[in-house]
């Protein structure tokens, strides 16, 4: 049901696909005149629609299918072909058919490696998502899959450390981009206030990733010599070589960015031998996304200002030196979690070591899918959930560290991996949330990008100084990396700390749009997320907490017990 407001202030309710006919009232607007709509709105003829809740929801439960689908297959095997190098220092290790011992690697071959990804992610993740916020998003997404899964594929064929660093260093420039690109491509959707919970819900399929790759390394270890390649090398290959069939299937799967209805899609000459994608909404549901979400039918052209604005924005600083802290020790936990597990459980063959490494990634996916939700509904309390699951990975690192019993320290690491959970999808919604009211479309694809790629530096700490980059710290016996993890914890401190500030800063000096942007917002009429999103709760209550239980226990009932 929708309810129109016109000028004169008359209210009509009627159905969605009333809208395709010309209402009699003589400041109305059909849908077939949409493409005009903005210049009427500009007169006041046209104030606004009001939808239901359960028209909205419907909406966005179909763009759910639409876009999540395949940004979790994307992310799940970019992923996959980024960490597996991990996992691969492990792979029959008793044979020395390891990458390490195949490759004749010292420890600081391998921590420079590990590195030099993350430096050439930072140099280029900026440049890729404003290449991509001036082209077609779904075909950069499909070029980031399709570069990332070849790059992977050549890992099948290294024979010395040197071919490792440069394929890495490769990988970390192609792949640039593809997750902040992913966080901008959701704002061309969503409204800030349902980021989180999207984020949240494909950011799930780096940890079954994880999971997955230390199950199936079991699988690749077993076929270790087939073929006269070591079981990493199969490894290699397989994710690769599956990646670059998903790069083609996402030229069809992913829809283009949202137009208004009455609008035309215009195709370049260079994209016309692509397949077509499907609109992603089409009739009433189109014309719902358009009210609920006008702002992104229209973006503003940015220039090199508006991106000079954006840089010396101080909300992009803390929102960074979170990032930094979080993605560090997720990484540094993602790529020697392994090694942490041989260390302190030394009986354990390599098989048993992959097998301990995949529930530490089934925990941080439980806990995405029971914070994120809550940190979207209660979108003014962000601060507190990110501090409160990082507080969580300190509590998971110091009982790795301090605990005797072997059994005790794995504990810890699942703790680790639960605090680790909703902190980078949390982190990345804000930063969307901050700078799409901010400065619009540049201000998510920049922030998004140069939160990511500078946080980022925290990967470059964790894997090259850190753990086996740290060779007093990595030698074996009951302090091995002792160091390491408590220097993740200090920086875990420090996320907290610039999450706090952040929460202080934006109640004093608040979050108001630059001046250009309210400029421009002022000849708008206010689309009905914004005004949902001004009236959202921001108190965390008990009693927005248990109404949210019970819807949750409510939905699934019905589906458990269907009405006859």
């Amino acid at each position: 049901m929708a309810r129109w407001q016109t000028a004169t202030g008359s209210v009509a309710d009627m159905e969605p696909s009333a809208l395709r006919v010309k209402a009699a009232d003589a400041g109305s607007v059909a849908v077939g005149d949409f493409s005009q709509a903005g210049s009427r709105q500009d007169q006041g003829e046209l104030q606004q629609y009001d939808y239901d809740v359960e028209t909205v929801e419907r909406v966005y439960r179909k763009l759910d299918w639409r876009i999540i689908p395949p940004f979790w297959c994307l992310y799940f095997l970019c992923s996959a072909i980024r960490s597996n190098i991990g996992i691969a220092q492990t792979m029959n290790v008793s044979d020395r058919h390891d990458l390490m011992s195949v490759l004749h690697m010292t420890p600081k071959d391998t921590s420079t490696a590990l590195a030099l990804f993350y430096v050439s992610y930072v140099i280029f993740d900026l440049p890729s998502n404003l290449v991509m916020s001036r082209l077609n998003p779904r075909v950069w997404m499909a070029r980031i899959v399709f570069a990332t899964s070849l790059v992977g594929t050549c890992f099948a064929a290294v024979q010395s450390a040197w071919s490792l660093k440069l394929l890495r260093f490769l990988l970390g420039m192609v792949i640039a981009g593809m997750w902040p690109g992913m966080a901008y491509y959701l704002t061309l959707f969503y409204p800030p206030s349902r980021t989180g919970k999207r984020i949240g819900m494909y950011f799930t399929a780096s940890q079954v990733s994880a999971a997955v790759v230390g199950l199936v390394s079991a699988g690749f270890q077993l076929m270790d010599g087939l073929g006269g390649l070591a079981g990493f090398r199969w490894m290699f290959l397989v994710y690769g070589l599956v990646g670059i069939v998903l790069s083609f299937a996402l030229l069809w799967w992913l829809p283009d960015r949202p137009l208004a209805p009455g609008q035309v899609r215009h195709r370049s000459k260079w994209l016309s031998w692509l397949p077509h994608s499907p609109e992603a909404l089409t009739g009433d549901d189109a014309i719902v996304h358009y009210q609920d979400l006008r702002r992104v039918y229209h973006p503003r052209p940015w220039t090199i200002r508006d991106l000079v604005e954006v840089l010396l924005d101080w909300r992009l600083w803390p929102l960074t030196l979170m990032y930094f802290g979080v993605v560090g020790v997720g990484i540094g936990t993602q790529l020697y979690g392994s090694v942490i597990i041989a260390a302190i459980q030394p009986t354990a063959s390599a098989i048993t070591v992959s097998l301990l490494f995949a529930p530490i990634w089934i925990i941080d996916l439980i806990a995405i899918i029971i914070v994120t939700p809550l940190s979207d509904r209660f979108h003014r309390l962000r601060a507190f959930f990110f501090s409160a699951a990082a507080c969580i990975q300190i509590a998971g690192l110091l009982v790795t560290t301090f605990a005797i019993d072997g059994w005790a320290r794995y504990s810890g690491l699942l703790m680790v991996g639960f605090g680790l959970g909703p902190t980078v999808p949390i982190c990345m919604a804000w930063t969307s949330e901050t700078f799409q009211r901010r400065h619009g479309e540049v201000g998510v694809a920049a922030a998004t990008a140069l939160v990511s790629g500078l946080g980022n530096l925290g990967s470059i700490t964790t894997t090259y100084a850190l753990y086996a980059g740290w060779p007093k710290d990595a030698m074996k016996g009951p302090h091995q990396f002792r160091k390491s993890n408590l220097v993740m914890v200090g920086i875990l401190g420090l996320s907290i700390a610039s999450a706090l500030v952040m929460a202080v800063l934006l109640r004093m000096f608040g979050n108001p749009p630059s001046t250009k942007l309210d400029n421009d917002v002022l000849n708008e009429p206010e689309d009905g997320a914004a005004r949902r999103e001004a009236h959202q709760p921001s108190n965390l209550t008990l009693r927005g907490i248990m109404s949210d239980l019970f819807t949750v226990s409510l939905i699934s009932k019905r589906a458990t017990h269907p009405s006859p």
